[in-house]
């Protein structure tokens, strides 16, 4: 008995589809797996960069699940030559290299220091009073101790 059931397993397995691999449906040579729809990982991402390109081609129109169609608003662009102070550069931002001393241009690479102000130092130039900051600490510390420590009053008491 134990043996028939041997020879069921047996036979259970030998009809079962042979796991090997499989090769991309698009030919290339490559093999593919069903995670990817039968595609090799370079094929797979061809098709998905079509799809996001054909999505981002319609962008005026999104499909819902309800199969209703709804219009995405329009950006509307300034004509006129003013911008927000926001869009305006700061004259004092981080410069266009990184890897560079915003003082003395020295190359800093890995081992330059971030300052609060935004820009990148080397080691003579990390310390605030050593370059021009722009960073108030003083108000930047008043602030961390008022949150901190909020003011505690007591309630007036009304005696006699």
């Amino acid at each position: 008995m134990e043996q028939e059931s041997w020879k069921m397993d047996k036979e259970e397995i030998g009809r079962q589809p042979p796991e090997g691999p499989i090769l991309c449906s698009n030919n290339c040579g490559f093999f593919g797996s069903a995670t990817t729809m039968n595609l090799c990982s370079q094929c797979y991402r061809d098709v998905v960069m079509k799809e996001t390109k054909a999505a981002a081609a319609m962008p005026g129109k999104q499909t819902l699940e309800s199969g209703q169609v709804a219009v995405a608003p329009e950006v509307c662009n300034r004509t006129d030559g003013s911008t927000s102070s926001a869009e305006q550069s700061n004259p004092l931002g981080p410069p266009s290299q990184p890897n560079r001393c915003f003082t003395c241009k020295k190359c800093v690479g890995l081992t330059g220091f971030k300052c609060k102000c935004g820009n990148q130092f080397c080691s003579l130039h990390r310390y605030h009073d050593r370059h021009n900051c722009s960073f108030d600490y003083r108000a930047a510390a008043r602030d961390a101790l008022a949150k901190a420590n909020p003011a505690v009053k007591a309630e007036k008491m009304d005696k006699i």
